[in-house]
This record gives C-alpha cells, structure tokens and sequence, in this order.
C-alpha cells in the first residue's frame, strides 16, 4: 500500500510539475497558482498518509479543487496570447486583480475548511441503530413494495423517459420545473433504495431460503430500472457519477474502501472517464443519428478532446467566481437573499414571486447583458455562493458550514443505518457537484434524491409495522 501511495503522489506531483513549468503567465498570477498548488498537496499528503478514518469526502474536496480551481484555470490561462483580448470559457475578459482576488478567495476557503475538518472529526459520533427494528419478515416485503412501485413509475413516466433517450441534447424540454423536481430528480431514484435494501437482505440471509431467489430477482429488475431512468442519454454527469460510483462501492466496496483508492478512482474518472461520457450526455446528436452513423461519437471525441474540455464550460467554476466578483462589484452583496432562495427552494415561484434566481443563472445573465455572453445555465462554485452572500467573511463561514454537514454525513457514513450509510457515501460523490454549484439546483436535487431513498421507504415501512402488529394475527407473532 505505501509504494502505491508514492507512486499517486509522485504521480500529481509530475502533473502539477510540468503544468507549472509550462505556465507561461505574469509573476503574480503564476505564484497564486503556486500557493493553492501548495496548500492542496498539503492537505493531500495528509489525507493519504496520515488520515486513518476513511474519508471520500475529502478525496472529492481534493479532486474538486486540483482540477477545476486549479488545473483548469492554468489551462486555459496558458492558451491566452493576447492578454488584452483574452476571455475565459464564460466569455469573461482577462483580469490580473480579479485573478488573483479569486486565488485568494479559493485559498481561504481551502484552509478554513482543512482546519475546520480537522477539529470536527474529533466530535464525530456515529449512528448506531439499525435501521431496522422489526422482525425481519417485514424487510422481503418492503423490498416488494419499493420494486411495484418502481414499475408504477416505469409505467407511469415511460413515454418521457424514452422522449429524453430520443431527442438530441441541445433541444428544450417540455417539462415544468416542479415535475422535473418531483419526477426526474426524486421519484425516478426510487430504485436506488431499494437495490441497497435487496443487497443488505441478499447479504445477511441464508443463501437457501426461498426469499433468497426472489429478493435476487428483485434486485435485478430494480438495477435495470435505475439504469432505465438514469444513464447516458437521459441524465447529465452530476447525477450519474454519484449513483453509479454508490453502486459500485455497494457491490464491490474493496474498489474503493480506502483514501488511496478512492482518490486514485476520482481522479482518473474525472480527468478521463467523466469527458468521454460528455460525449453521450452532451451530445447535439440523437439517438437515432448514433444508431444510423456510431462513427459520429469519434467526430464528437475529437470536438471534445480530453484537453479542449477543460476550456469549455465543464470547467467554468473559476472563471465564474470572477464573474460572481465582478457582479458584486457593479451591484453590491445580496447580504443572504440568495442563500435565502437555496432554503426556500421548495416554494413555487409563482406563490413567491420575488423568489432569487439561482446565482449560477443570474451571473450568467450578468456575463450575457455586461460581456455578450449566450447562456446563462451557468455553474457557481461554493466559494462564489459565500462570497455573493456575505463577501470574504462569507467565504470563511461557508467553508465551516460545510465542514459541519460533512461531520453529519460522518456520522451516517460510520453507523449502522444502512440506506443513510449509503446516501453519505452518494453525498460524498454529489460533493463534486455542490463545490461547482450552483448552491439552488445542488440543494434541490440532493433533497430530491433524500425523499426517494430515504423518505419513500421509511413510509413504506412504518405502514407495513402499522398492519404486522395490528392484524389479526399480531397477537400469534408476538
């Protein structure tokens, strides 16, 4: 294990090497980028030497930041050759203070939140009840339950579902936002649940019972309607990478039961897999065009290289921290009206008609009227959110508040519950997404995904707890 703890560090340490000795950049921007290189593989010698609890949270929190607030913005930055006509991804022009103010927020960040995850892991507590607490007879049925519904919403979304395989990526669609919310981000997770119920039940029971055979059976069909709902050409990268990296430490957890292993796995994924996927999930292409000519995803590989990806908008986090800067600039703080919008995302917009954008959209539409930019479905990493909301001191309480809910996902990531063990485990991976934001649609979502694993089978079963005690032969069981 040590020799392949030197040969990853040894591994960022020729990246970081040769990206800093081919950084052609003014002094100032460079040694900015030097500093938070430094202040990562400081943090990174930590986890994968020192740390002794296991922690994707922190692999993920690396990962994040070496490649979009770091690598990415190197990247890009070494392809300007005119600094006075020089524009980031989002369109936003080359600015030395802005670029350095951004290292500088990223920086703070960074550290406050390595500190403050450093002194709540001393607090941690895991959960030790098990989720269940009834005679096991109930589990089969639950897993049931969870797999006809699953088929009711088969049957119930299948034209959508198959209208998103169909259609190219770049077409609208037709949905409201409150049905992709309850629908797409939920309801269609409902499997989810119920796969890490049948492998728990799979796991704990004699291979010789009848229930065995079936709750296997059960599984399967609840796999292939996961997939169904969520794949390639129905879900972009933030919501397949968490489900299937969950699945894959639910059914083979030595992969990725260690810091070492874990950060090997994501940063390869990252750097390689995830852009090859870009190509389905990102595709101006349908499935009907792939199917008739498979020779266009080449085409679209090489529109879409794994190092022209990094000067698209996948990788946009630091230019928009700067743009979040400059909007604050031109039109001052929300003073917490956005972080307001993130807790209240649930109300409607048409009850609450002052209801915040979500920053990533309205930094966008600040680069589309200032900068004559052309979209404004724009990410905002976690550090931008802070920084909008309270400026710099933001910044330094946003890294602490998301040390203090990572301890929580700790706490169900160690205990014994086993659907909250697994959402820790997913949140650990969806934290990729809630560092690039924006904070609204991250928050939205993960909430979503709560109700479908957590809530949906938690009602399932106090009903069935209410009729196993409650029927006639209640009295026989007990």
């Amino acid at each position: 294990m040590k020799v392949l703890q030197d040969i990853l560090f040894l591994f960022f340490i020729l990246i970081t090497a040769i990206l800093l000795a081919s950084f052609k950049a003014e002094p100032f921007v460079w040694l900015s980028f030097f500093i938070n290189g430094l202040s990562l593989f400081i943090i990174l010698i930590y986890h994968i030497y020192y740390e002794k609890i296991y922690s994707p949270f922190l692999s993920n929190f690396i990962v994040f930041s070496y490649l979009f607030l770091w690598m990415a913005p190197i990247i890009q930055i070494g392809y300007f050759t005119d600094l006075t006509t020089a524009k980031f991804p989002n369109n936003f022009p080359y600015r030395l203070d802005l670029i350095l103010y951004a290292n500088l927020l990223i920086f703070s960040f960074n550290l406050t939140f390595f500190i403050a995850y450093l002194f709540i892991k001393r607090r941690i507590k895991p959960i030790s009840i098990k989720y269940f607490t009834v005679k096991k007879q109930i589990l089969p049925i639950l897993i049931y339950s969870i797999l006809f519904l699953s088929i009711f919403i088969f049957i119930f979304t299948f034209p959508v579902v198959l209208d998103e395989i169909i259609k190219p990526k770049w077409q609208e669609g037709t949905l409201s936002k409150m049905y992709t919310l309850i629908v797409n981000k939920s309801l269609l997770f409902t499997p989810f649940g119920g796969i890490i119920l049948s492998k728990y039940y799979l796991k704990t029971t004699n291979k010789k019972t009848a229930n065995y055979y079936w709750i296997g059976l059960a599984m399967i069909l609840l796999v292939l309607l996961l997939i169904w709902f969520k794949n390639p050409l129905t879900e972009k990268r933030h919501a397949l990478g968490p489900i299937y990296i969950t699945l894959i430490y639910l059914f083979f957890p030595k992969l990725l039961n260690s810091n070492l292993k874990m950060m090997s796995f994501m940063f390869f994924t990252m750097i390689i897999l995830f852009p090859l996927v870009a190509i389905l999930t990102h595709a101006s292409v349908s499935l009907n065009e792939i199917l008739q000519n498979p020779s266009i995803l080449i085409i679209k590989g090489q529109d879409e290289g794994l190092i022209k990806v990094f000067h698209s908008l996948h990788y946009d986090a630091f230019s928009n921290i700067m743009a979040t800067v400059d909007y604050v600039q031109q039109n001052g703080l929300s003073w917490g009206y956005q972080l307001l919008g993130v807790l209240l995302f649930f109300i409607p917009r048409s009850i609450w008609t002052l209801k915040p954008l979500g920053t990533g959209q309205m930094i966008g539409q600040h680069l589309i009227n200032v900068y004559h930019f052309n979209f404004d479905n724009l990410s905002n990493p976690l550090v931008s959110e802070a920084y909008i909301n309270f400026g710099f001191p933001g910044v330094i309480f946003g890294a602490i508040a998301l040390a203090v809910i990572i301890k929580r996902f700790f706490s169900w990531l160690l205990g014994k519950h086993i659907l909250k063990k697994y959402i820790a485990f997913y949140f650990a991976i969806y934290l990729m997404f809630l560092l690039r934001g924006d904070l609204l649609n991250a928050t939205a979502y993960f909430i979503g995904i709560l109700m479908a694993v957590l809530f949906i089978p938690f009602v399932i079963e106090r009903l069935l707890i209410f009729f196993y005690y409650t029927s006639p032969k209640a009295n026989e069981r007990k």
